[in-house]
């Protein structure tokens, strides 16, 4: 009986690995063509979406992929590769608003408000995505986060009919920047199942007009 156990379980890890495996590489070769690390090289887009983190730790300290993701995303603006950004993320519970919070955050760096734009139902990756052609009507876009996460939400993008670009903001080296990675290979499953089962975001809502046409 324990024997059967192991193998089952042995069974059961080596196709997880092997999905984790497979989606990530599939993720990964889908997007390698639209991701950039060089500004000088990043195409222009009239709209910028950036994605959503909090900006603080849970213990607390600097959250450095909220403080990367506003360095970038203010380099973007500055040297006039968007003209105008989304911000995109979570305002599910009271006291925690990624998207004000970045917003906040660019003002500081002196970007301009009239330029930034606030999407409150960004819960996920996903949302953020869907929301940013239901909702405000785009059509090309540059995504801002980090590799790792903007390959994945280039792939969302994509298979919704989505002509997306993505900048990446600085990685973050230390332990819970690992598990945030890890946590990514299995974000990159979902991902994928996401449309196999046909999901929707969470909320939608009225048409949101972005800036003048120009």
């Amino acid at each position: 009986m324990l024997k059967k156990l192991v193998i089952l379980l042995s069974g059961v890890f080596i196709l997880i690995v092997f999905l984790l495996a497979l989606a990530d590489s599939h993720i990964e070769g889908a997007t390698e063509k639209f991701v950039y690390s060089n500004m000088d090289d990043l195409p222009y887009n009239r709209v910028g979406l950036l994605l959503g983190t909090s900006k603080s730790t849970r213990r607390g300290a600097t959250n450095w992929y909220f403080k990367n993701r506003i360095t970038a995303a203010k380099a973007l603006l500055n040297g006039n590769k968007v003209k105008y950004l989304i911000i995109s993320g979570d305002n599910s519970r009271r006291g925690y608003n990624e998207p004000q919070d970045m917003k906040d955050a660019l003002i500081k760096e002196g970007i301009d408000s009239s330029r930034l734009y606030l999407d409150f139902a960004g819960l996920r990756t996903f949302d953020s995505v869907i929301r940013e052609k239901e909702v405000f009507g785009q059509s090309k876009i540059t995504i801002v986060s980090q590799l790792f996460h903007n390959e994945r939400a280039l792939y969302i993008a994509q298979r919704l009919g989505l002509e997306a670009i993505a900048f990446n903001a600085n990685d973050v080296r230390s332990r819970g920047g690992l598990k945030t990675k890890i946590r990514e290979k299995f974000a990159r499953v979902l991902a994928i199942a996401d449309f196999i089962f046909g999901t929707e975001a969470k909320f939608l809502g009225d048409f949101i007009p972005i800036g003048d046409k120009g």
